[in-house]
């Protein structure tokens, strides 16, 4: 263990944040880094990012990014360490923030110099994270959301939180979007599909998004639109929300958005709805209005953060009938991986959320 020599008043002169993926986290991330910036604004910050990432906050001031592409294979990491021997020109980083619990992103800061190396405390340093890292953070609970998991590594150097995202909307995606959705209603934003294949088991039914994609058009006269990216499953899945669909006319903006334009329409939007999934996390850090929808993982560790008295919750049930235990007795984060636990969410939940919602607007 090494001294610690950073604090409030004393700030580093260079910080490196790794923190490649994904979408959600990367927003999650936000405060930590206006944390670093309000306290330690000399503070020469580099963050160390995926390459579709980088699309959703390359525009932040005052912040040096460095691109890592895993899909280069082991070509990918000599590129990086190339990249941060141009930058430092033979110094090192005075701090890295190690923030991803990877084996990936561990062999990543092993071609990253720095005098200090803070990793998660040793209960959550999965895949032997501990082993890369001369230090770690030292919560008062490990039962935290993500977002507050990351807050614990500028509260390591006497940080007091600072609740900002400012997260970029660009100004030509906006006007992008209001030419494809071509409407002047109000929009309700489905986005109903989390990561495709690899956690499908998040994704609410069809049946049900087309229900509420009538209500919310016949009720509120508000236009529809839906959201995702390119996968097959995505696009299959707008086809089937539509047909369904007996009185709502969605606009279908799935396969056919950038990063900044999926950013632009979920600023836009008046209401979102989504499952576990990155576009629940970004408008919720937009402050758009966010309903996630949760059975198969815990919405107090991975929901909306701003946006938690939104959620329809259906994990205490899902937890109680596929493992018998509740979320206390539970291992915190613990997922249920089967998208038939989703059906506990019924129209009737989503419905009283909007209503919620829209009652309380201002």
């Amino acid at each position: 263990m090494i001294s610690q020599t950073f604090s409030a008043t004393t700030p580093p002169e260079t910080l490196c944040l790794l923190r490649l993926s994904a979408l959600g986290d990367i927003t999650h991330v936000l405060p930590t880094l206006r944390t670093l910036q309000s306290h330690w604004p000399s503070t020469e910050i580099t963050w160390i990012i995926g390459k579709t990432e980088y699309q959703l906050v390359k525009t932040i001031d005052n912040v040096n990014f460095i691109i890592f592409d895993k899909s280069t294979g082991l070509s990918g990491y000599f590129d990086l360490q190339k990249k941060i021997r141009q930058q430092l020109k033979g110094q090192s980083f005075d701090v890295l923030l190690h923030m991803q619990l990877s084996l990936r992103a561990s062999i990543a800061s092993l071609f990253i110099p720095a005098k200090i190396k803070l990793g998660f405390d040793k209960k959550r340093a999965k895949d032997m994270q501990a082993f890369f890292c001369n230090q770690q953070i030292s919560p008062q609970s490990t039962r935290q959301h993500v977002l507050d998991s990351f807050l614990e590594f500028p509260r390591f150097f006497g940080l007091d939180p600072v609740m900002e995202w400012k997260l970029p909307v660009s100004v030509s995606a906006i006007e992008s979007v209001k030419l494809k959705t071509h409407s002047s209603k109000k929009l309700f934003i489905i986005n109903p599909c989390a990561v495709a294949k690899a956690k499908d088991w998040r994704n609410w039914t069809t049946e049900g998004y087309a229900e509420i994609a009538d209500y919310v058009a016949d009720k509120y006269d508000m236009q529809v639109v839906l959201t995702g990216g390119y996968s097959q499953l995505e696009k299959d899945t707008a086809v089937e929300i539509s047909k369904q669909c007996k009185i709502a006319k969605p606009v279908n903006l799935i396969a056919s958005t950038n990063i900044a334009e999926l950013v632009a329409t979920l600023h836009l939007a008046d209401i979102v709805l989504a499952p576990d999934t990155g576009p629940v996390h970004i408008a919720s850090a937009l402050g758009t209005k966010t309903i996630g929808l949760y059975a198969t993982t815990n919405p107090d560790r991975a929901g909306p953060y701003n946006f938690k008295h939104c959620v329809v919750n259906k994990y205490p049930e899902a937890l109680q009938q596929y493992y018998q235990q509740n979320v206390e007795s539970a291992a915190w984060g613990k997922r249920i991986k089967t998208s038939e636990c989703m059906k506990l969410i019924t129209v009737d939940d989503v419905i009283n959320q909007i209503e919620n919602i829209l009652r309380t607007r201002t």
